[in-house]
């Protein structure tokens, strides 16, 4: 009889991931798709292109958990875990503790403070506002009217330090438009976006030991990591799938309890 594998779906505001590990935790595979309105569909799409990658059978997957805002609505999932622990879980893959998490997502930005045991001792997330998250940077772009893929190089090109003033995404986008009439540059405005997003985050919560970045905006964004690096004045380490971190940290912990159970209660450690 051949081992299980272990699949893992984290279902966000924008996209939902999904990971693949197999009996001895090691990642097989990860799917990205576009989450839209249909959140099951977009958990049986992800599946689907996950087990086609791995070359896998339905049949061979032992357990599916969820993570993310929609993980209660995935009906190919049998138990659940929160995104802090399924995010703190995936990073301690890849880096031992103490470390620090900072997960910048589509509409959240989270920090996680994990100890030398991997035990998750203090957490902070942004939920009140878009500043410091992907919508940020998809407002900003369309404000400077370049598609959100272009901002990268864009902000390459800056030579103008410029600070953006304004806490709420709204706010700075009116801010933006007026600096634009004076004239500012749109490649020295890109890279204010991408220092404001940073300011955003780490004002959140203080930072030890090592720090580890993911979330779709690290993966897709990296002068975000550039000036995370330069802010902290240390590396910033990003681990293989950075966006796929939270799907990656749900499969293992499927894989770790070997059958479905209930989901975690908010505040247990990883």
């Amino acid at each position: 009889m051949r081992a299980p594998l272990y699949a893992g779906i984290d279902c966000g505001s924008w996209n939902t991931k999904a990971a693949l590990v197999d009996a001895d935790g090691a990642l097989l595979a990860t799917a990205v798709v576009r989450t839209g309105a249909d959140v099951a569909g977009a958990s049986e799409r992800a599946f689907a292109e996950l087990l086609s990658r791995a070359g896998a059978a339905r049949d061979q997957v032992g357990a599916i958990w969820s993570t993310g805002f929609g993980r209660h609505a995935i009906p190919l999932a049998g138990a659940s875990r929160t995104e802090l622990d399924s995010h703190a879980r995936g990073a301690l893959q890849y880096v031992s503790g103490p470390l620090t998490v900072i997960d910048i997502g589509g509409q959240d930005a989270k920090i996680i403070l994990v100890d030398a045991e991997g035990r998750r001792i203090s957490h902070k997330m942004n939920r009140k506002c878009a500043a410091g998250t992907g919508s940020f940077l998809e407002e900003m772009a369309l404000r400077l009217d370049v598609p959100i893929g272009q901002l990268p190089a864009l902000a390459r090109d800056a030579k103008e330090e410029i600070e953006l003033g304004s806490f709420c995404t709204v706010f700075t986008g009116t801010e933006v438009l007026g600096l634009i009439r004076q004239g500012k540059r749109p490649a020295d405005l890109a890279r204010a976006a991408y220092r404001s997003v940073v300011k955003r985050v780490l004002e959140m919560e203080r930072v030890e030991g090592k720090v580890v970045a993911t979330g779709g905006v690290v993966a897709h964004h990296p002068m975000v990591v550039e000036l995370l690096t330069k802010a902290i004045g240390r590396e910033v380490i990003v681990p293989r799938n950075p966006q796929e971190i939270g799907a990656v940290g749900v499969a293992v912990a499927a894989r770790e309890a070997g059958a479905p159970s209930a989901e975690a209660p908010a505040g247990r450690t990883p």
